[in-house]
């Protein structure tokens, strides 16, 4: 596998849809910027869909791609190493806060094991049938997953995202489910932004204290030194410093751009995945926008050097997708005022007024206006 050949497969939106789509927002009744970046919005999507105007989005899906990180047990996290398996037990029951406002919005979600820590039979089997090992490296130290390990969690997002294209999903919410991912992504971004690591180290969804930070400092510190040697190899990287959950996502975001399928990214490892998988596809990020800005000072190198601009600001850090989830009805909202707004009439109610009335010269007309 060489995730380089996805440059060739995937291309943006389409350019000339997208102009018809902006020609289109000048004849609606309301003025042109007057619904700020909801324009974007709705013109963006329809370029994505090849269609004007955009069609609704009405079946959109969440997915999490859950996994352990061995780098945890530096207790670099807010959460005990090896616990991920509570966060997927949480959502399944609808405890955790986006399974609530998946709930809410009446969006399916859908979770993917792609290297839990636990025992298989600790959650249904639509979940862990797609595993790829149990737990990752400590990256600070080893390799997080072997080489053959990295391509199995590439395509097991490829093949994810060909399912839900394949079902008519015709948009995505990513997330993740992990502890010590955070660690993960934060080395991911700074190996590709060529910064140290107390530039990416920030406090992850759960928050720590700064002696967790510290820790967290040095783990990402130690697992750079790993990293840099193999920049230039996607896969490698991946394997060195990643992760079966982030390996799996990168998978996913590619051919999910490939499908012509668009994705919301929540935090940062959603902004570390998109980074990586930037540079095997630069045309790629075109299909995905920023949910919101997570708090993580990763995301937000991650996010500026693809130049994508977060939907939300509400100091939501509890990752999970809940961000990028508060996003989807901003998006929704978009797609509706652009199909839905009328456009103007060639003779406006003004220009009616100012009509002579039967029998009635325009001189008569300018009188009574300026009474």
């Amino acid at each position: 596998m060489n995730l380089d050949d996805f440059s060739d497969l995937i291309e943006r939106p389409d350019g000339g849809v997208r102009r018809d789509a902006e020609e289109r927002r000048e004849r609606l009744i309301v003025p042109p910027g007057a619904l700020g970046r909801l324009d974007e919005l709705g013109e963006w999507l329809s370029a994505a869909q090849q269609s004007v105007p955009v069609k609704a989005v009405e079946q959109p899906r969440v997915v999490l791609f859950a996994a352990d990180h061995g780098v945890a047990e530096l207790d670099v996290s807010g959460r005990a190493a090896g616990t991920t398996h509570d966060l997927v037990r949480a959502a399944l029951d609808g405890a955790s806060p986006v399974a609530v406002l998946a709930r809410r919005f009446a969006v399916p979600l859908r979770i993917v094991d792609a290297g839990i820590d636990c025992d298989p039979e600790l959650l249904p089997e639509s979940v862990v049938r797609h595993r790829v090992r149990r737990g990752s490296g400590r990256i600070d130290i080893e390799d997080a997953l072997t080489a053959e390990e990295t391509e199995r969690a590439v395509r097991l997002g490829m093949a994810i995202a060909d399912e839900e294209a394949d079902s008519g999903t015709d948009l995505v919410v990513l997330g993740d489910l992990s502890v010590g991912g955070t660690t993960a992504a934060a080395t991911l971004v700074a190996a590709l932004c060529g910064t140290d690591a107390s530039v990416v180290t920030g406090r992850g969804g759960a928050g720590i204290d700064d002696l967790a930070w510290m820790r967290k400092c040095a783990a990402i510190r130690d697992a750079l030194r790993r990293a840099r040697p193999v920049l230039g190899d996607q896969l490698e990287l991946l394997a060195t410093v990643g992760g079966a959950d982030l390996a799996a996502m990168t998978g996913f975001l590619l051919q999910s751009a490939v499908r012509r399928m668009p994705v919301i990214l929540d935090g940062v490892v959603g902004a570390a995945c998109a980074l990586v998988a930037q540079r095997a596809a630069f045309r790629a990020p075109d299909w995905w926008l920023a949910g919101q800005v997570s708090g993580e000072p990763a995301q937000s190198k991650a996010l500026d050097r693809m130049a994508l601009t977060p939907l939300l600001d509400h100091g939501v850090t509890v990752g999970e997708g809940t961000g990028a989830l508060l996003a989807l009805p901003l998006v929704q909202a978009a797609a509706a005022l652009a199909a839905e707004l009328p456009e103007r009439t060639s003779v406006t109610a003004d220009e009616d007024a100012e009509e002579p009335a039967e029998g009635q010269d325009a001189d008569d007309v300018k009188v009574l206006d300026a009474t």
